[in-house]
């Protein structure tokens, strides 16, 4: 069930405080995006740079104690040809997300894969799609081993992305939220809504994905998103049964990517430290 928006306090100190001086902050020229449908009061969804940020900024952002102090979570948007600012067009929907302390992920993943995985009408073909593994869900991948620090990872990565032009124009936002896997749900995220509508239920996928494997939500496109990972499995052995996670997950990812789950593995999953999720 959707919960009650909460009052966002340090983001209302925004409004008369721009840069943050009050929390402890020294922020760039930015402005604050409202909750849709909220028009007799104020209530701030996230605060947003007004222009693109470049390599280390992020990074820095995280690094402050002030940011934790004020319950705010750090991460870059990135813009689309023809959608610049979707998140100041109606394209968020708190109001719609659930609680993520409400999923677990083991639950989640199944229902995901049990939606995507191939009819049996489809005979070899369906069977080659998600081989080696068969229609019954084959459970979650074992944690993998810390090669470097997430935060670490997390800022080495972002910087890369904006340097190689994955990342053209990220903005800075700061978002009230927990932890990062929460952002998604918190500032009610609409990427993968042709896939799951309650983004709570990714947020859920995520924190584990923290948890098991290192993993940091570093940027968030209209329809994309960009997750850093410290402990990638090693092996195709270890990596098979997370890349059915990220079938399960994002299912556009096989479908209108790498063709198989098998194939997807070698090409997106072992020792990758960079996962990057695409819905349609």
């Amino acid at each position: 069930m959707p919960t009650e928006p909460k009052p966002h306090h340090s983001l209302t100190v925004l409004a008369d405080d721009p840069q943050g001086r009050s929390l402890g902050l020294e922020l760039p020229p930015g402005s604050l995006v409202d909750r849709p449908g909220r028009r007799w009061r104020r209530a701030p969804l996230l605060w947003i740079s007004d222009g693109p940020v470049g390599p280390g900024v992020l990074a820095a952002y995280r690094s402050l104690p002030a940011l934790a102090a004020a319950g705010l979570q750090a991460v870059l948007l990135q813009d689309r040809s023809g959608l610049e600012t979707w998140w100041d067009d109606r394209d968020l929907a708190p109001e719609r997300m659930s609680d993520p302390d409400d999923h677990h992920v083991e639950p989640v993943l199944r229902e995901f894969w049990a939606a995507v995985v191939p009819d049996p009408g489809e005979g070899a073909e369906g069977a080659e799609l998600i081989a080696p593994f068969g229609r019954d869900w084959p459970g979650l991948a074992a944690a993998g081993t810390p090669v470097e620090d997430p935060e670490a990872a997390a800022g080495e990565l972002a910087d890369e992305l904006i340097l190689q032009g994955v990342l053209k124009s990220p903005r800075l936002a700061l978002v009230p939220a927990g932890r990062g896997a929460d952002v998604l749900a918190a500032m009610g995220w609409c990427g993968p809504l042709n896939h799951e509508n309650d983004v709570a239920l990714i947020s859920a996928v995520l924190r584990s994905w923290e948890e098991r494997f290192g993993a940091r939500v570093i940027a968030l496109g209209f329809d994309e998103l960009h997750v850093s990972v410290a402990a990638p499995p090693r092996t195709t052995a270890e990596a098979l049964p997370v890349a059915a996670e990220h079938f399960a997950f994002c299912p556009d990812n096989v479908w209108q990517g790498s063709g198989s789950v098998r194939a997807y593995t070698d090409e997106a999953v072992t020792g990758s430290s960079h996962w990057a999720f695409w819905w349609d």
